[in-house]
């Protein structure tokens, strides 16, 4: 049995160690990029690179919403094909990675703001495995997702996600996968979905988020919607926004930001990512 399955590995390797873990925002955008070799997945492979070998790693995927904060606390979690209308190929790829009770656990009580609920159901969906399956593809490092309560507003998830900040120190790789610009009402295709293009107001929302993002401004990306007109379109429902918060919220002062994979497609979507750290 690989080392990262077993519990006395988490036992006896998860305390904290000397260096901090980088954090990711990825914007995942089409599920075709799991199986696709292209430049977003190539960014991947080579971001991952640069990054030490996670103990584990916790997802907040923009594609599980909950009514209330959940974690994924199954053993062998399912590999969910939430979508429809794209190759055979793309429904038969499995990632399956080993999930963790033992992280789930440490998670809810790591947070202590709210109750956290244990799921067993719901699995990896394609937010979380069409970026591993690249990042690593021997899926042997175990896996948990974290939901977003669509209930809560912007400071609710920022704030919960700094409790999450010592997850870092036990080497815990936390990704926040969504795309900072995700407007399907302005979707303009020119070519295939991956062509670069970007409608005024998307190309304006995806550089003021980098700014932002580079001064530390959490303040305006948590107001976001009060903040341009442009910003309010680039998420006019805020799921696949919310994941970015999450990793901003783990920033520390000192922490370097890098971006990858920095491009506008389809008018109205941005793969732009985030590295953290």
């Amino acid at each position: 049995m690989h080392a990262y399955n077993s519990f006395k590995y988490f036992t006896d390797h998860l305390g904290e160690q000397d260096i901090s873990m980088p954090v990711l925002f990825i914007g995942h955008g089409n599920p075709m990029n799991a199986i696709e070799e292209n430049e977003f997945s190539q960014g991947w492979k080579k971001i991952v690179k640069e990054l030490p070998l996670p103990k584990a790693i916790l997802m907040i995927s923009a594609h599980w919403e909950t009514k209330g904060t959940l974690v994924t606390a199954m053993k062998k979690p399912s590999t969910i094909h939430d979508f429809r209308g794209f190759p055979q190929a793309l429904f038969d790829v499995q990632y399956p990675a080993p999930g963790s009770s033992w992280l789930a656990e440490e998670t809810k009580k790591t947070i202590q703001s709210i109750e956290v609920g244990m799921d067993f159901s719901w699995g990896f969906d394609h937010g979380n495995w069409s970026i591993l399956k690249n990042l690593y593809p021997d899926a042997s490092i175990p896996v948990i997702q974290l939901s977003l309560d669509y209930m809560q507003g912007p400071e609710y998830h920022y704030n919960l996600a700094k409790e999450l900040q010592s997850f870092r120190k036990k080497g815990i790789l936390i990704i926040g996968s969504g795309n900072m610009v995700h407007n399907f009402q302005h979707l303009e295709l020119k070519g295939d979905f991956n062509t670069h293009f970007g409608h005024d107001w998307a190309i304006e929302a995806n550089e003021t988020f980098k700014k932002l993002i580079t001064k530390n401004d959490f303040k305006s990306l948590i107001n976001y919607r009060n903040y341009s007109k442009a910003l309010q379109l680039s998420a006019p429902t805020p799921e696949h926004y919310l994941p970015l918060l999450y990793s901003m919220a783990l920033r520390n002062e000192d922490d370097p930001i890098s971006f990858f994979n920095d491009a506008l497609l389809a008018g109205s979507f941005s793969m732009t990512s985030v590295k953290i750290g």
